[in-house]
């Protein structure tokens, strides 16, 4: 810690938690990517991987019983809003709104990487930023965090119908308004091996509905799903 600037994490911990950390080595490990630690050996020993599992572990337990307590749905259900609730990309925008991504520690050429990386790398850091606030504050605070960061999208959720699988979702849709059923279609492919770009068509009655990209051809269908069910949204409204 010697030497450490850790100005900007208290002001980001006043102004986003409201509360200083006692310990800010706690958020600083939480906000520090494992490609920083290997580039600074000597510096630094810890990343925010430890934190992380702890904070995932914290997410899905409040969001579980906060689920549980206030609504009184099958188990299947309450599982498809947890899982839409905690995914990838709901972490990753809570953590694009609370700001940290300027802090976070990382290598510099994890600095140029691509924008899926960097988006894992905010939802990670969501986790291990509340893993950091349990350790410092509590279970309390860590759920006051969570209801106002995670919790506070259900609604949204719920209204817009995205905690449904959107290809089994896009399927029922289809045949109900079309009689037709969905099929997926790749449009282009573009990178190295290593590190592909899909870009798929979905298309129903032979008309293509929505389209979409992703580092793999599943996750391009769920994007090209979600694409067409806003489209055939739109079709609604305009009737």
């Amino acid at each position: 810690m010697s030497g450490m600037p850790t100005g900007p994490y208290q002001e980001w911990a006043r102004q986003q938690l409201g509360f200083e950390y006692k310990n800010i080595q706690l958020l600083i490990t939480a906000l520090t990517h494992r490609s920083y630690v290997n580039e600074h050996k000597k510096s630094v020993h810890e990343h925010n991987e430890r934190l992380e599992f702890l904070g995932d572990a914290v997410l899905e337990l409040v969001v579980t019983d906060y689920l549980y307590h206030n609504y009184d749905e099958p188990e299947g259900i309450l599982t498809s809003w947890r899982a839409a609730l905690v995914n990838t990309e709901s972490n990753a925008d809570s953590g694009e709104s609370l700001g940290y991504a300027p802090l976070i520690r990382m290598s510099r050429g994890e600095k140029h990487g691509n924008n899926r990386a960097h988006r894992q790398m905010l939802a990670n850091a969501y986790e291990a930023v509340i893993g950091s606030i349990y350790l410092e504050r509590g279970y309390a605070a860590a759920a006051e965090f969570i209801a106002k960061h995670t919790i506070s999208k259900l609604q949204s959720i719920l209204d817009d119908g995205s905690w449904r699988d959107p290809k089994s979702h896009l399927q029922e849709v289809s045949q109900r308004v079309d009689n037709a059923t969905p099929v997926y279609r790749v449009l282009a492919e573009d990178g190295p091996d290593h590190d592909k770009v899909f870009t798929l068509g979905v298309f129903v009655a032979e008309k293509k509905m929505g389209q979409g990209i992703g580092p793999s051809k599943q996750v391009a269908q769920q994007q090209a799903a979600r694409a067409a069910l806003a489209a055939y949204k739109q079709r609604v409204n305009r009737a």
